[in-house]
C-alpha cells in the first residue's frame, strides 16, 4: 500500500488542488518501479524520497513568479519524465513537449502518456543540438525547463535556442548554483539571455536545498548555437 495520505499532504502543502494529480502520480510511480529494472530510470525508489525528490521537486516552479497556464513548454532531457509529466498533469491547458536522447526512455514515457491519458504531451526522441536547428522547434517555446541535465553554461547552449524572444528558461539546480551562475556570463551574452531571478527552496521533511534559475530571452540566439553534439560539454561557452 502506498502512502497516499503523505503525497496528498505534500501537495496540499504546495497550495495545490491535489485531487486531479494524486491518483495519476500514484500510477506514475508504479510504472517507474515496474520499468526501472529494465532501463534504469531512477536510483530513487523509496516511496517518500520519490514523492519529495521527484514529484514535489518538479512542482517547485509553481512557487516562482512564472505563469505556466496556456503556454507552450519544452522539458529538455526529461529522463523518467521530470518535471514534465507532473507539470502536464497539473497544467492541462498547456502543451508540453518532452525530449530525451535515449529511445528507451521515450518508449517508457509513451506508455505513461497513454496510461494517464495525457492529451497535452508530445514526446520526441532526439538531441538538443539537432532539434534546435529545426524550424518546428527553434525559438518556438514560451518556456523551456530542465532538471539534472548539465551545468548551467552547457545547459544554456542546449536550452536557449528553443526559447522564443520574450520567453523564459528555468533550470532546476542544487546548492552549487551560485558558482554555475558565475561561470555563465559569457554564455548568457552570446546566447541572448539574462538572469531574471533565482528562487531558493527547501524540500519539506528532508529540508534538502533546491534552486530554480529563471533566464529571460532578450535577443535571438545566433544560428551557430547550439554547436555540434559534444562541443558544449567539452568546451563550454
Amino acid at each position: 500500500m502506498f502512502k497516499q495520505d503523505l503525497l496528498r499532504e505534500l501537495l496540499e502543502g504546495m497550495d495545490m488542488m491535489e485531487d486531479q494529480v494524486s491518483g495519476p502520480l500514484f500510477r506514475f510511480r508504479e510504472m517507474i518501479l515496474d520499468w526501472n529494472d529494465k532501463i534504469n530510470l531512477t536510483a530513487i525508489t523509496d516511496e517518500e524520497e520519490m514523492y519529495l525528490k521527484h514529484f514535489i521537486d518538479s512542482y517547485l516552479i509553481i512557487k516562482t513568479d512564472l505563469n505556466l497556464n496556456k503556454k507552450k513548454i519544452l522539458d529538455l532531457g526529461t529522463g523518467a519524465g521530470f518535471p514534465g509529466i507532473p507539470l502536464a498533469l497539473y497544467f492541462k491547458n498547456s502543451d508540453f513537449t518532452l525530449v530525451d536522447s535515449l529511445a528507451k526512455r521515450i518508449a517508457f514515457l509513451e506508455r505513461v502518456v497513454g496510461e494517464l491519458g495525457l492529451k497535452n504531451v508530445t514526446l520526441i526522441h532526439g538531441r538538443a543540438e539537432d532539434l534546435a536547428k529545426l524550424d518546428d522547434h527553434r525559438e518556438r517555446y514560451d518556456l523551456v525547463i530542465s532538471r539534472a541535465v548539465a551545468e548551467l553554461p552547457v545547459l544554456l547552449e542546449y536550452a536557449l535556442p528553443f526559447v522564443k524572444k520574450g520567453g523564459d528558461f528555468v533550470a532546476y539546480k542544487g546548492s552549487q548554483y551560485v558558482k554555475e551562475l558565475e561561470n555563465s556570463h559569457n554564455a548568457l551574452e552570446l546566447l541572448g539571455g539574462e538572469i531574471a531571478g533565482t528562487f531558493e527552496f527547501e524540500l519539506p521533511l528532508n529540508h534538502e536545498f533546491r534552486a530554480l534559475i529563471q533566464v529571460h530571452k532578450v535577443m535571438q540566439t545566433p544560428f551557430r548555437y547550439p554547436r555540434k553534439p559534444g562541443k558544449a560539454s567539452k568546451n563550454p561557452l
